[in-house]
């Protein structure tokens, strides 16, 4: 692991995923004693942040960028089981080692926390410990979701759902309503986003092609995408504008 420039943020109410991020509830005393036990680091786009079965001495919310969650068989077979957007939590306190791989997909900055300290304050800081334990649930529900993505949805509603969950995520973290055009750059190359979905690259870009000509996306480039309207996003995702499932 390289360390990293600190991004520009002069205190915690400049951060970006200040009201998102597992210290979201802490008081400005808490604040402070996260101050004493973090700091960041970056990574570069294909960096390995953490291998499975390593030592964890942190845990950190990802300020910006991408990154993947990996397991890997026996047998070599690798499969992507999650994506870190921003906001999201990496680690596991009370946890020795990894569990997954983590790798940058893009260029990521990271709040890290000396994992140690940090277990400490889950212990004495009831603001933490209730933020971590909604994010917990929060991953769970994500988790279920994407089981549903994977194993029901046709190729066309797999490339909206990862498009909607991205794009849900930006349009939070900057404040902008259900229904609003939300614009980003797609962090993820094509043949992750088929790793990830579980389809072939042919038809990721076959499907996000045919998203564009219907005018559900635009998009500039491979990577720049404009949506301009949510709610057709995610009704394309067989979602309802507020993110749940249409059954």
């Amino acid at each position: 692991m390289t360390q990293s420039l600190a991004p520009e943020i002069k205190d915690c109410s400049d951060c970006p995923i200040r009201h998102r991020a597992v210290c979201a509830k802490c008081e400005t005393d808490e604040l402070a004693l996260l101050e004493d036990i973090k700091y960041y680091r970056s990574f570069s786009a294909g960096q390995t942040v953490m291998w499975a079965g390593d030592r964890m001495e942190f845990v950190a919310s990802v300020v910006s960028g991408v990154a993947t969650l990996t397991q890997t068989m026996e047998d070599g077979r690798r499969q992507m089981v999650g994506l870190l957007l921003p906001s999201d939590f990496v680690g596991r306190p009370q946890r020795d080692t990894a569990t997954y791989t983590v790798t940058a997909a893009s260029d990521v900055v990271m709040c890290c926390f000396r994992r140690k300290p940090f277990e400490h304050m889950i212990a004495n800081t009831p603001h933490i410990a209730h933020r971590l334990l909604e994010m917990t649930l929060d991953e769970l529900d994500a988790a279920r979701e994407w089981m549903l993505v994977l194993g029901r949805k046709t190729a066309r509603e797999k490339i909206a759902s990862l498009l909607s969950i991205i794009g849900r995520r930006i349009a939070d973290l900057s404040n902008k309503k259900a229904g609003q055009s939300i614009t980003f750059d797609l962090m993820l190359t094509r043949e992750a986003m088929a790793d990830y979905l579980g389809l072939t690259l042919e038809t990721v870009s076959r499907q996000v092609s045919a998203l564009k000509k219907d005018g559900v996306i635009v998009l500039e480039g491979k990577r720049h995408i404009t949506v301009p309207d949510m709610r057709r996003l995610m009704e394309e995702a067989g979602d309802d504008s507020d993110g749940g499932l249409l059954f």
